[in-house]
């Protein structure tokens, strides 16, 4: 019995210290601090700003039906050149060929019977003139016969629709251009707006991008901007061709459009992006840009990131979207603000809500 109690108080020990030392290593866990070195992002510049922006063709279509039916034949495929007019879809049209058949009809029974009531009016006026029918029943001829005329009429507008209708079965290109997408395949059902393919005008480029408020003043339509294209190693120029007046439901964003020289048209391809420099011509100050060094950004997949600390000295990865590079240094277009503390240097591994002490001598 003696021995029993023994063990029974030995086993009692030992969780006892098994306890406290995993206690203490949570608590290591919870007080980790790692040290790190800080800066902040916000640089001053007055050459100008940069912005982000894409080519886009000048004009674009996106050829659909009003009819539903299924896509019998698709004419085209991405990347062939079409002139204006030039068919690229048809949608199957045998209830609407019926449809005409059937308004055919009409119209030939409908002149057939104008044309007999067109007689009576002719008899009957001359029967009138000799006085052998009375004016009463030579005006029920002539109502029959306009009635008819009428009839005719309305034969033919419904041929007319008829023919509209048939016009969307047969969808023709609006401008020469350049097929570069198409939706759906031979087979597939059409339904009325659904998109088949998309149609751009074809050497006609330009860049579109959006200015913020703060830098609104600063941009007129005639300006000159460079233009860069990271997918190209090129830089070319650019011309403020347009510029909306109002950002109403656009988030405080303008929208800006810029030509492009012919001669700098060779490569460039509609989807590439580029970076915008509109430079400063006013004097005036410009507001700060935000510059990040590329030794602090952080790469997850397709996203972007840097660490920032919080009041609570605690270590949060920021998602960004970036802009220009020039040298080391990378610009912010959106996710952080002048007065973020980016962390640059970290001597343990960073992860949201470790704990942080900054030593930035």
């Amino acid at each position: 019995m003696k021995t029993l109690r023994n063990t029974f108080l030995g086993i009692m020990a030992i969780s006892a210290l098994y306890s406290c030392a995993s206690s203490d290593k949570s608590e290591d866990k919870d007080k980790t601090i790692v040290k790190v070195k800080t800066y902040s992002p916000a640089q001053s510049s007055n050459e100008g700003f940069y912005l982000s922006g894409e080519v886009t063709a000048k004009q674009t279509a996106t050829i659909s039906t009003r009819m539903m039916g299924y896509v019998s034949k698709i004419h085209v495929k991405p990347g062939d050149r079409v002139a204006a007019g030039q068919l690229l879809v048809s949608i199957s049209s045998d209830d609407i060929l019926a449809k005409k058949a059937q308004v055919h009809a009409m119209i030939i029974e409908a002149e057939a019977a104008a044309k007999n009531a067109q007689r009576d009016y002719d008899r009957f006026k001359r029967l009138r003139e000799q006085n052998s029918v009375s004016d009463k029943e030579l005006e029920n001829v002539a109502l029959q016969n306009t009635s008819m005329d009428a009839k005719v009429q309305m034969a033919r507008q419904q041929m007319n629709e008829v023919n509209a209708m048939l016009a969307y079965t047969n969808i023709r290109a609006p401008f020469s251009g350049i097929i570069t997408q198409k939706m759906v395949d031979e087979g597939s059902m059409a339904n009325p707006g659904m998109p088949i393919l998309v149609l751009e005008q074809n050497g006609e480029l330009q860049v579109v991008a959006s200015v913020p408020e703060n830098y609104i003043q600063y941009v007129k339509v005639g300006d000159a901007a460079k233009i860069e294209l990271k997918s190209l190693g090129a830089s070319i120029d650019g011309k403020v061709s347009e510029l909306s007046p109002s950002a109403f439901r656009t988030g405080g964003q303008y929208s800006m459009k810029l030509s492009i020289d012919a001669k700098d048209k060779e490569n460039i391809r509609s989807g590439m992006f580029v970076n915008i420099l509109i430079p400063n011509k006013t004097g005036e100050s410009i507001p700060s840009k935000i510059m990040l060094d590329k030794n602090s950004i952080v790469y997850r997949d397709q996203l972007t990131g840097v660490y920032v600390i919080d009041d609570q000295s605690q270590a949060n990865l920021r998602w960004i979207r970036l802009g220009k590079t020039t040298g080391n240094q990378v610009e912010v277009l959106s996710g952080l603000s002048q007065n973020d503390k980016i962390v640059s240097k970290a001597e343990g591994k960073l992860y949201n809500g470790v704990k942080i002490s900054v030593n930035n001598k």
